[in-house]
């Protein structure tokens, strides 16, 4: 009997274990199920991005998907806690109005309420990244029943209306990102309940309203990013965001002085805007700071000193205020401050020798000013002393000028028919009379009338060739001679995008190359000088100088035989892409003279030094100066290294001068028309750098095709070992070069408007570069 009773004990055990693993097991199935259910609707719902394509007859466990840059998916306990796509549809129409765009968003048939009804079955989501997937329509309240959620990115997509007030209720988001939508409500103030929040980004929309006072009560923000809106009023004092790094409040309508602000903040952007007032002494306490952007506001007085001595602070730009007053001779610049701008304002006295004594590792634009300087063109004092306090004035006695003009207003309706006569019977005659002045007066600058009239070369506020700078330096065709032993075949360096290269030696001993080049028969040589004197004139430490110009021909505007010598700096370390094709197997196998060394060969930090370098030229041809420079011929051949690796732009500029000639040696190449093209286009021109700094010299002369076929190979980590040259992917950080495959990407859209501007190539590109380096750090401490 005891032995039945243990069996039967063991049977009633086995019994219940096997009744439970039934009874269990078919609901943990069914959840997992679930799960995989809504992820595959979503792909429907999405309409079949590319991303999304490995999806497609995968019988596996979704979770089990390895990650790329485009789709990541990751799971704990058979739920999905990250979910992360990215698409294609990052183009952006001239107009949206609420409804689907053909190619740009998602059809018609769409449903954002059904696709977030979907979405929330994933309960258990803490990271959600749904970008450039051309998701149309207002953001569903329901949006806040992601409790759990941390991270939200729904950048790039055509979300409108209002951001839910409901989501005041996520209290456990440390990043929000909502960029480059159509929100165009008011700014919401509920911000306060994200206690967590650490990250607040939601640039280039259309928001309304004064800034979000709640968001002082955040102690873990360290990131607010609120540019390129519609916002008003004024800021309150930020000095209690201890943990604030970065503040970029440009291109909206914000008007008071400025605030306070914390001690810990890295980076301030309030350009564009109309801030008035002094600049707080306080910003010079500010030890942190690396880069300030107070331009296009109407800050007066003279800013603080410390400013510029800042320990870190790199990056400072005052241009077009009204800041008046002198700067103290001995000003102390910091070691870091590469850019200084204080363009267009009412500085007088000297400049101080920090500023003026520049290495080639600081750019500084002064311009515009009352200075008592010879170089970059200054207002006479009279100007500054007029109207160095005039904002301050307008806000005193605005109200007494807008009672005079209603007085006014009504005794002009008395008189009006008299003066409406008059005005009518001499407006013809006195607008002639102003353009002749204003031609005349001009025309003794050493600048011809036709280039002053033309608007492709003259901007109201600064003309280029005013500047009192010495012109361009003329040599004769015997010193070229005499340089290059005339023009021996030794001396040939070889054929440039325009023109044949010869190396040359002066008479000091400096080298020089010479770049000679056919001139048509209908040139005009004084307009040649003038435009080769605007050349002379763009100073940077990434492009090559032009030293002066020798015309060989009589100087006859009706001879046949005129031939054009451009003098430049000698770079003497060859070109980007003959570095490349060193670095790369597969090239140097192709090259009888190239051997390819690992010592030698450009790893991916030296590649993007080089690429910042050369961002940070075309960036100053295009802004810098005005009129800008554009259609740089942009190429991995025109970007020459010295012996210490610093890039230098050559071949820029030729589009000012190309247009008076008729045909290049090189290659008999006919005039280009004055119509842009993408090709001409530099953004367009840069993402082939870009790419070609990516897979080698295997790129180039390829073209837009080549790219676009291997452009799904970027997607995955098999596909960039089949196309990335190898010492990038050994030297990089997937998180760096997954900025730069953007950042190609964008710079080489079909369609011009949707790609970067320059300074956002050269952001992305430090960023890239900052990523780079702390990688590089902890693997050295490791």
């Amino acid at each position: 009997m005891m032995f039945q009773g243990g069996s039967m004990r063991r049977f009633c055990y086995l019994y219940l274990v096997v009744l439970s693993w039934f009874l269990f097991v078919p609901n943990t199935y069914e959840l997992q199920e679930c799960q995989s259910q809504a992820l595959l609707r979503l792909r429907v719902y999405l309409e079949y991005p590319p991303s999304l394509q490995i999806w497609e007859n995968y019988n596996g466990d979704l979770c089990s998907l390895s990650p790329s840059v485009n789709m990541s998916i990751k799971c704990e306990d058979d739920e999905v806690t990250e979910l992360k796509i990215m698409g294609e549809k990052s183009e952006k129409p001239l107009m949206f109005t609420g409804f689907a765009v053909p190619n740009q968003t998602l059809s018609m048939n769409f449903s954002i309420d059904s696709f977030f009804t979907t979405l929330t079955r994933l309960t258990s989501l803490r990271v959600l990244s749904l970008v450039s997937l051309g998701i149309w329509g207002p953001l569903p309240e329901k949006i806040h029943r992601f409790s759990l959620l941390q991270v939200l990115d729904l950048s790039c997509n055509f979300l409108f209306g209002t951001i839910p007030p409901k989501m005041s209720t996520m209290v456990k988001l440390r990043e929000l990102t909502l960029d480059d939508n159509y929100f165009n409500t008011t700014m919401p103030d509920w911000f306060d309940s994200l206690s967590n929040l650490n990250i607040l980004s939601v640039k280039s929309n259309g928001l309304k309203g004064s800034f979000p006072s709640s968001l002082c009560k955040i102690e873990t923000l360290e990131v607010v990013s609120l540019s390129h809106n519609k916002l008003s009023g004024g800021l309150p004092d930020l000095s209690s965001l201890t943990g604030l790094h970065v503040l970029d409040l440009r291109e909206n309508h914000l008007e008071s002085e400025l605030p306070l602000l914390p001690r810990s903040v890295v980076t301030v952007l309030l350009g564009n805007n109309s801030f008035s007032g002094e600049i707080p002494k306080q910003f010079g306490e500010l030890d942190q700071l690396q880069h300030l952007d107070l331009s296009s506001n109407h800050l007066s007085e003279t800013p603080p000193s410390t400013l510029f001595s800042l320990p870190k602070i790199s990056y400072l730009n005052l241009a077009s205020n009204v800041l008046s007053g002198a700067l103290p001779e001995k000003l102390n610049c910091g070691s870091k401050l590469g850019f200084v701008d204080i363009y267009s304002n009412k500085l007088s006295g000297g400049l101080p020798s920090c500023l003026a004594n520049t290495s080639d590792s600081r750019v500084v634009r002064y311009a515009g000013n009352c200075l008592s300087v010879d170089s970059q063109n200054q207002h006479k004092g009279s100007y500054c002393k007029i109207s160095s306090s005039g904002w301050k004035s307008f806000k005193t006695w605005e109200v007494a000028v807008v009672t005079a003009i209603i007085v006014g207003f009504v005794l002009v309706l008395l008189v009006s028919g008299m003066c409406l006569w008059k005005r009518c019977h001499s407006r013809q005659t006195t607008g002639q009379e102003v353009l002749l002045k204003i031609v005349q007066e001009n025309s003794s600058t050493g600048v011809s009338s036709e280039i002053l009239a033309n608007a492709r070369f003259i901007s109201q506020t600064v003309k280029l060739g005013t500047r009192t700078t010495p012109t361009c330096r003329q040599f004769s065709i015997d010193e070229l001679k005499e340089a290059s032993r005339n023009f021996h075949l030794s001396t040939y360096i070889g054929e440039g995008s325009i023109g044949k290269l010869y190396k040359g030696k002066l008479e000091n001993g400096s080298y020089v190359a010479i770049r000679s080049l056919a001139l048509s028969k209908k040139c005009s040589v004084q307009s040649l000088k003038a435009k080769l004197d605007l050349l002379s004139k763009l100073q940077h430490p990434n492009l090559v100088s032009l030293l002066g110009h020798c015309i060989d021909g009589g100087g006859q505007d009706d001879s046949n035989s005129h031939k054009l010598h451009l003098v430049y700096e000698y770079v003497p370390n060859g070109s980007y892409r003959a570095h490349l094709s060193g670095s790369n197997p597969l090239i140097s196998l192709h090259s009888k003279h190239a051997e390819f060394s690992v010592e030698k060969a450009l790893k991916w930090s030296d590649r993007l030094a080089i690429l910042i370098g050369v961002a940070k030229a075309v960036h100053f041809l295009h802004t810098g100066v005005i009129p800008g420079c554009f259609s740089n011929q942009l190429r991995t051949n025109n970007i020459l290294l010295d012996e210490h690796r610093i890039p230098k732009l050559s071949d820029y500029g030729m589009s000012i001068i190309t247009e008076d000639m008729e045909k290049f040696e090189a290659k008999g190449q006919k005039p280009k028309p004055s119509l842009m093209t993408k090709a001409d286009d530099d953004v367009y021109n840069f993402g082939f750098i870009l790419f070609e700094s990516l897979v080698g010299p295997i790129a180039c002369d390829k073209g837009e095709t080549f790219f676009l076929n291997e452009k799904a190979s970027f997607g995955s980590q098999d596909g960039r070992r089949k196309i990335v040259d190898p010492i990038v992917l050994t030297t990089c950080s997937q998180e760096s070069l997954s900025i730069a495959i953007s950042l190609t990407t964008k710079c080489i859209s079909p369609e011009s408007s949707f790609r970067p501007s320059f300074e956002d190539v050269l952001w992305n590109l430090q960023y890239a570069a900052q990523v780079q380096a702390t990688a590089d750090a902890d693997q050295k401490s490791d």
